[in-house]
């Protein structure tokens, strides 16, 4: 068993190669005993539309019956209709088998400890476990399926509220799992979208299912401006990663779209907590604070986020990779689907595409996420290294890396959690002063690189 599929958010790999049903069904065993250490019982499984999906969930649900568990499956879908689930069905966790944006060939299990996300020491521990084979087979396991496709249908049609059902709204699902789900959602809700790429297919042949890479929204952006669509919308493969296309067929990024959203919530609740991660522009903490907000930089990672929500009750939090979370009149797990619904009732509302919301935000330049190659072994000691050398001398946070403040813009530097790189970015009021806080940050990186390697 490949020790480096279980990651600190999730568990993923080369299907054939690293999930093979011998690893799926071992896998099952150690977490449906470790579900019964914790009292937990009744465990939700659903899978997305990759081609080989079927077959890994029939392995892990064969490996939870053997741990005594009681098992549900849910129809094929994304990810959110798991979590949505796991609540609605009131059940003890849930595994949800996808391999989310990753290349066909690749596939995972994304799992929930009750209603929380399973990760970090918890899924090393379950990666330790299994290749120990401490696992306990245990009578009474059962097995029964379910859809709950109609159940979230018409939970968002109490929700949600279309002002104006007549905007032109284009979606690309990518192929992926939330296609045919957030099209339904939409038509009960009285829309008629037009639909791009929503039916499933795992071989995803139109494009790649991750709407953070430019290249992937080609189409969408191209049919809003020939249809003159009021907003263009596209999801991941697993559908908990939203994507956006204003009138003028610019993408508005993760962070941008949670200032069009937390105006909107703090409007009804103000004083409300607002979280985004390190990599988001100071635009958006700084418009938090100034529309009566409680802005919170926090770590990147749609666990650790969804974790901090709860600790802090905040109403929403994002990253810019297009996760979205609502705890305001909602769950408080990553839904592009629900995001995408909320982003139509909120265009609705303001009579006004998300351009016209954000042409005040102070306009800025910063660099897309930057990955440094560096060895797993010192990456972790470089960032400590830039947080030494900047200290005393900027304002740096280090919830998250290290994040330096130098006035008129930031740098980051930080160790990725899944991979032998570091994670940069820059942002300045200029391209120029941008590009001169990279060169030094950047340089300052490589002297600590050459002193550690």
């Amino acid at each position: 068993m490949n020790p480096h599929i279980f990651r600190e958010y999730d568990i993923r790999g080369v299907a054939d190669a690293d999930l093979t049903d011998d690893v799926a069904f071992a896998i099952g065993r150690m977490l449906g005993t470790i579900y019964a250490e914790r009292g937990k019982r009744k465990i939700l499984v659903g899978r997305d539309c990759r081609l080989s999906s079927r077959r890994i969930r029939e392995a892990l649900v064969k490996g939870l019956l053997d741990a005594g568990r009681h098992v549900v499956k849910i129809e094929v879908g994304p990810t959110p209709l798991l979590y949505f689930a796991v609540h609605h069905l009131e059940a003890d966790g849930g595994v949800m088998v996808t391999g989310s944006h990753n290349p066909p060939e690749d596939n995972g299990l994304k799992i929930l400890m009750g209603k929380a996300s399973f990760f970090g020491d918890d899924i090393r521990s379950l990666g330790r476990r299994t290749a120990a084979k401490d696992w306990k087979s245990a009578a009474g396991g059962s097995l029964e399926e379910t859809t709950v496709s109609d159940a979230y249908v018409a939970f968002m049609k109490g929700n949600v509220r279309f002002a104006n059902k007549g905007l032109k709204v284009v979606v690309d699902g990518g192929n992926g799992a939330g296609g045919p789900l957030v099209l339904a959602c939409m038509r009960a809700l009285g829309l008629d979208p037009v639909a791009l790429y929503c039916e499933m297919d795992g071989r995803f042949p139109n494009h790649h299912p991750d709407p953070t890479v430019p290249k992937n929204v080609e189409e969408l952006i191209a049919t809003v401006k020939r249809i003159n669509a009021d907003v263009g919308i596209a999801l991941d493969g697993d559908a908990d990663r939203i994507g956006a296309i204003d009138r003028n067929g610019e993408i508005v990024w993760g962070d941008k779209l949670l200032v069009a959203f937390s105006r909107a919530i703090l409007e009804r609740r103000p004083g409300a907590a607002v979280i985004g991660e390190v990599k988001c522009s100071q635009t958006l903490y700084d418009d938090i604070a100034a529309h009566g907000g409680k802005p919170i930089l926090w770590k990147t990672g749609h666990s650790l986020i969804k974790t901090k929500m709860k600790e802090e009750h905040a109403l929403l939090a994002g990253e810019m990779s297009g996760h979205l979370f609502f705890a305001d009149k909602y769950y408080g797990f990553d839904d592009a689907v629900y995001a995408a619904l909320r982003l139509v009732e909120l265009i609705g509302e303001k009579g006004e595409g998300l351009e016209d919301m954000l042409e005040d935000v102070p306009a800025t330049f910063a660099t897309p996420e930057l990955r440094e190659p560096c060895p797993d072994a010192v990456k972790f000691a470089v960032v400590e290294r830039v947080l030494d050398h900047y200290r005393g001398k900027r304002k740096v946070v280090d919830v998250d890396g290290a994040r330096v403040d130098f006035g008129d813009g930031w740098g980051l530097v930080r160790a990725s959690n899944t991979q032998p790189v570091l994670v940069l970015r820059f942002e300045a009021q200029s391209p120029a002063r941008r590009d001169d806080l990279r060169a030094e940050v950047e340089g300052v990186v490589r002297e600590i690189l050459r002193a550690l390697t």
